[in-house]
């Protein structure tokens, strides 16, 4: 089999799904935001810079991350093969173009990379996820076409446990 990747907005549950579906699977398991501290570090990344942007906005620190999100992606999915890989709310979403094609390209042989979504009602979505915890990023992750794009299955959780949910993940790969 190869890796299982959950992709989607922060607070969609792709880290709860990804602990069951690795469990009932017995696959390991890699969450993005475990390790790309690690992976920025290693492409030069600057805690101080990203401070000096972050007194300017977030917009500015969002636009720094970028390149190290869409690196970061690319060899973690070098180096980690046969894994449930949950990706951070913001490690499927490019506004540059040539990012989004670098990170398309290593995923292009993916075949079970899941968009986890509350909804198929993009304001239901944000509804839900806002009632989790408002992250105001979260309507760019819920509208933005890298997701839809980089996804070869959508998942719905509304109305769903988390465990129900992983099993339809699991029927899906199968």
């Amino acid at each position: 089999m190869s890796n299982i990747i959950l992709i989607g907005p922060i607070g969609t549950g792709k880290s709860t799904l990804a602990d069951i579906i690795s469990t009932k699977l017995s696959y390991p398991r890699c969450c993005v935001d475990d390790v790309r501290w690690h992976y920025y570090q290693k492409l030069g990344y600057s805690k101080e810079k990203e401070q000096a942007l972050r007194a300017i906005s977030f917009e500015e620190v969002y636009k720094y991350w970028k390149p190290f999100e869409a690196q970061t992606i690319i060899q973690i999915l070098k180096d980690y093969q046969n894994h449930v890989i949950d990706f951070g709310g913001g490690h499927s979403v490019y506004e540059d173009e040539q990012l989004f094609s670098e990170v398309a390209n290593a995923m292009l042989h993916e075949n079970n990379v899941f968009l986890i979504l509350p909804s198929e009602d993009k304001e239901e979505s944000l509804r839900i996820l806002d009632e989790r915890e408002k992250i105001a990023i979260n309507a760019h992750f819920i509208e933005h076409k890298s997701n839809y794009e980089l996804a070869k299955h959508i998942v719905y959780t509304k109305g769903k446990t988390p465990l129900e949910t992983a099993e339809e993940i699991i029927q899906l790969i199968k």
